[in-house]
């Protein structure tokens, strides 16, 4: 008997991540520039933000860029950025209006005072909202997050803030960019791929993950849905057995 799709989403992904690839060969396939795909991908992410609701998504974490993109192009790199502040000054608005909280994770010495500058204002003009939270990982990779929060744990440590024998399983993560958010239960990756390119290492140990053949900007809600459905199939036993 098919499962009750209702019932399925009430079972689905409170937490989704998404590694949003395959903007640049959409491009290319369409004899366009790379960074055109990057602004069609950019379009896609309202469609996927405005879904969350409606699948039960309280907590959405996308890739925006990696620390290891900035070996791409200078010019494909200088586009992002620009993407990105333009996309921050176009979207504030309806994200604070639509209940959308949006947090940035990743490290932000190497971003320019503009782009910072935005990151802060958006994050504070949505502090509030709390419909769907919305994480952008800019200039983020699961290797250096855990050591720059490795670095602050030595650092409690060193001033006696914390004992050594103290430290644990259960105290990295309240050191991480996400301490605030919950693991994702669901990672999805585009473009058919199957890597997981430095995303989250630490909170997707028991993540399931979906590694789909569709090119971000040709990633629709329906998918997005479909998805959801299968995560509510799923049996998620942690290590455990039946019962």
């Amino acid at each position: 008997m098919p499962k009750d799709p209702d019932n399925a989403l009430q079972a689905g992904p409170r937490h989704v991540a998404i590694i949003m690839d395959g903007n640049g060969r959409w491009a290319q396939a369409r004899g366009r520039p790379r960074l055109f795909g990057h602004h069609a991908g950019a379009r896609r992410v309202r469609e996927v933000v405005e879904a969350c609701p409606r699948l039960g998504i309280k907590y959405l974490t996308i890739f925006a860029f990696s620390t290891e993109n900035w070996k791409r192009t200078q010019v494909e790199v200088a586009g992002l950025m620009s993407l990105f502040r333009r996309y921050i000054v176009k979207e504030t608005n309806t994200l604070k209006n639509n209940g959308i909280r949006v947090r940035f994770i990743g490290d932000r010495v190497r971003l320019d005072a503009k782009l910072t500058e935005l990151m802060d204002t958006l994050e504070r003009e949505t502090q509030d909202n709390d419909l769907v939270h919305l994480t952008v990982a800019l200039n983020y990779g699961g290797r250096d997050e855990v050591a720059r929060a490795t670095k602050r744990l030595a650092r409690d440590v060193a001033e006696g803030v914390l004992r050594p024998e103290d430290v644990d399983e259960e105290t990295l993560p309240k050191y991480l960019d996400t301490r605030v958010l919950p693991d994702p239960d669901l990672v999805i990756r585009t473009s058919g791929e199957a890597r997981i390119s430095n995303f989250l290492l630490w909170q997707s140990a028991y993540s399931e993950y979906e590694f789909i053949d569709t090119l971000w900007p040709d990633f629709t809600a329906a998918e997005l849905e479909r998805l959801c459905l299968n995560y509510g199939s799923r049996e998620r036993r942690f290590g455990a057995v039946p019962a």
